[in-house]
C-alpha cells in the first residue's frame, strides 16, 4: 500500500461523537422487530438519509474524551464494526452514532457515557 493510498484512506474518515445507548434495542426504525445481534448502532438525523443507512456498516474509533466524560476512555482496542439499525432522532440524539452497550464497551469506557470518535462506511 502506498503513502498515497494510506492518505486517503485516512482522509475518508468523518470525526464526530459516539454515545451509548443500553437496552433493549427492539423495535428499531430499520427491522423493527427483528433482532440484529448486538454490534449495532443508531445513526443521528444527518448520517439517515432517509434511512439510507439503514443495514449499513460502519468502522468506528474512539479517539479520546470529551469535555463531559472520563478523559480518556478509550481501550487498548479502540476501533469495531457495527450495523446501522436505528436512528437517533434530534434532540434526543447528542452525536453522530450511538452505539449499542456492548459495542460501545468494546472501544471505550462505558461509565464515559461518550466519546470522540473517527468513524466510515464500509
Amino acid at each position: 500500500m502506498s503513502l498515497l493510498s494510506l492518505a486517503f484512506q485516512a482522509s475518508s474518515d468523518s470525526l464526530g461523537i459516539g454515545t451509548i445507548n443500553d437496552p433493549p434495542y427492539l423495535p428499531s426504525a430499520c427491522f423493527g422487530f427483528q433482532d440484529q445481534g448486538v454490534m449495532i448502532a443508531a445513526a443521528n438525523q444527518d448520517l439517515w438519509d432517509g434511512g439510507a443507512v439503514c443495514g449499513k456498516y460502519f468502522q468506528v474509533t474512539c479517539i479520546g474524551g470529551t469535555d463531559r466524560g472520563i478523559p480518556h476512555p478509550c481501550t487498548s482496542t479502540p476501533t469495531v464494526t457495527v450495523m446501522i439499525t436505528d436512528l437517533c432522532p434530534p434532540p434526543v440524539c447528542q452525536g453522530n452514532l450511538d452505539l449499542s452497550h456492548e459495542s460501545f464497551s468494546l472501544i471505550a469506557n462505558p461509565d464515559a457515557g461518550e466519546m470522540k470518535i473517527s468513524y466510515r462506511q464500509l
